[in-house]
């Protein structure tokens, strides 16, 4: 026993030495990108050696787990650690209750700057990315950012963004913009010499796909929709390259925190496909809906560059960020349905002591370590599904009836999410016990305050049609 504490203490202490750090984060989020769309996955077309790079200097994940299906969703887990039910962001275009506490507003108070760049969608509105009004309720500022370069939802080249409200229209790819929008935020900050949290949240690779022709050009051999679709991904990937050199370059990249994923898995009717062999995709509550390509890279902090497949997900970056950058546990708007991956950072930590939940559109998973248990609302009653993913991870064999004991206790853990979820979306969590007023689940066109801008907005190929649509509409 006396040697165990032995042995125990010098773990200890090398975490709690990279809290005292203080390390820079930077949390960088695709958007639609699936698990199987990464070089090193050895996709038949796609090259990313950027990413590869990345994964090859930190902690690839293999079983990492979007906070859900789609996009909103997983931008709530990844900013509150809670599965997304809880926060009010029921699906994609719900907005983010106030009454959360998130990342942005934690890192803020533990003296960091904090910046969010890209595609946000977390404040009710819906529809093709617009920029965000100052006047909005729910506008980044409000979760924590101090500065923001942010549009409603997805977006594409040419974007038109919003800078604090400030409209600003850019040129040119729309994930090298806002990296590069991102490295300027950095440096001011790393001159400045002080700790900062950069959210970027690229558009890519949502449709609709347009891709530079040079990005095009090495899947001339695929349909149209492919070559844009891929052509976009390289250029993400090219962006990926320059966040990096531009920290290497700053002499800040050894004490930067910086964690990729994408926000659901990927798309269909895309060939190749876009999973990696898992089934279904996004939407959906299989694999191929929910596990995601990740990457963590941190050379001060990992101390073995390896690929894991412990189980991890959205939801455990805030209480891994809270760890390594010593912030306080009342940051954390309780319950909490992550855990630190401190640990992991150091080694592999054994079996997950915390299994993953999910609640989706009336479906409810858990991921406990091996093994996975779906249930899906079957004509008023419940079906479930229940697979070993160490030796099923297309989830074809459901052990229902083959694995009763395991079928059962994964019940009940079914069970106790959907009771605790559904006490936090009548908002027990909350000192009210109540929820606040929210902004309606709409289309930014539905906002008088989007008005003046019809006329010029109208010959933009992304909001044209929707906005014509609308306008006879009103007639």
């Amino acid at each position: 026993m006396k040697n165990l504490v032995l042995l125990f203490i010098p773990l200890l202490f090398t975490i709690n030495s990279l809290s005292a750090a203080k390390p820079n984060v930077v949390l960088v989020m695709a958007d639609d990108q699936g698990w199987g769309q990464m070089g090193y996955m050895n996709h038949p077309a796609l090259k990313t050696p950027h990413l590869d790079a990345m994964s090859e200097n930190g902690l690839r994940l293999d079983r990492f787990y979007a906070g859900g299906p789609v996009c909103s969703p997983t931008r709530a887990t990844v900013l509150t650690g809670r599965t997304h039910d809880r926060t009010g962001v029921f699906d994609h275009g719900y907005a983010l209750r106030i009454q959360e506490k998130t990342l942005g507003q934690a890192m803020k108070r533990a003296g960091y700057a904090t910046g969010h760049f890209g595609k946000w969608h977390l404040n009710g509105l819906r529809g093709p990315g617009a920029p965000i009004f100052k006047e909005d309720s729910h506008h980044p500022g409000v979760f924590g950012f101090d500065e923001w370069l942010s549009v409603t939802n997805f977006f594409d080249r040419n974007p038109i963004m919003s800078r604090k409200g400030k409209i600003e229209e850019y040129s040119g790819d729309s994930s090298e913009i806002i990296v590069d929008e991102a490295l300027k935020f950095i440096k001011a900050n790393a001159t400045a010499n002080k700790p900062f949290f950069t959210v970027i949240w690229y558009g890519t690779p949502h449709d609709p796909w347009t891709a530079a022709k040079a990005d095009k050009k090495s899947f001339t051999k695929l349909s149209q929709k492919a070559q844009e679709h891929y052509g976009e991904l390289v250029a993400m990937d090219r962006s990926i390259g320059t966040l990096r050199k531009g920290l290497r370059e700053m002499g800040v990249a050894q004490n930067t925190l910086v964690w990729f994923m994408s926000d659901n898995g990927g798309l269909p009717r895309l060939d190749p496909p876009t999973t990696g062999g898992l089934r279904s995709f996004k939407g959906s509550m299989y694999e191929g809906g929910l596990r995601v390509p990740a990457i963590i890279e941190w050379p001060k902090g990992i101390s073995k560059v390896r690929v894991t497949k412990h189980p991890a997900g959205a939801v455990d970056i805030f209480p891994t960020i809270a760890e390594v950058a010593g912030l306080e546990k009342s940051d954390l708007l309780k319950p909490q349905d992550g855990m630190s991956l401190a640990k992991l950072f150091l080694k592999e930590p054994g079996p997950r002591q915390k299994p993953l939940p999910f609640r989706s559109r009336g479906r409810i998973a858990v991921v406990d370590n091996d093994y996975k248990m779906i249930s899906f609302p079957d004509s008023g009653k419940t079906r479930y599904e229940l697979y070993n993913l160490a030796n099923d991870m297309s989830e074809q064999d459901n052990l229902v009836k083959k694995e009763p004991k395991i079928a059962n206790q994964l019940r009940k853990k079914l069970k106790a999410i959907d009771a605790s979820v559904t006490a936090s979306v009548n908002g027990q969590d909350y000192p009210e016990k109540k929820v606040t007023p929210q902004p309606p689940r709409i289309f930014w066109w539905e906002r008088e305050s989007y008005r003046p801008y019809f006329s010029e907005w109208i010959k933009r190929p992304e909001y044209g049609q929707r906005l014509k649509r609308h306008i006879e509409s009103q007639k």
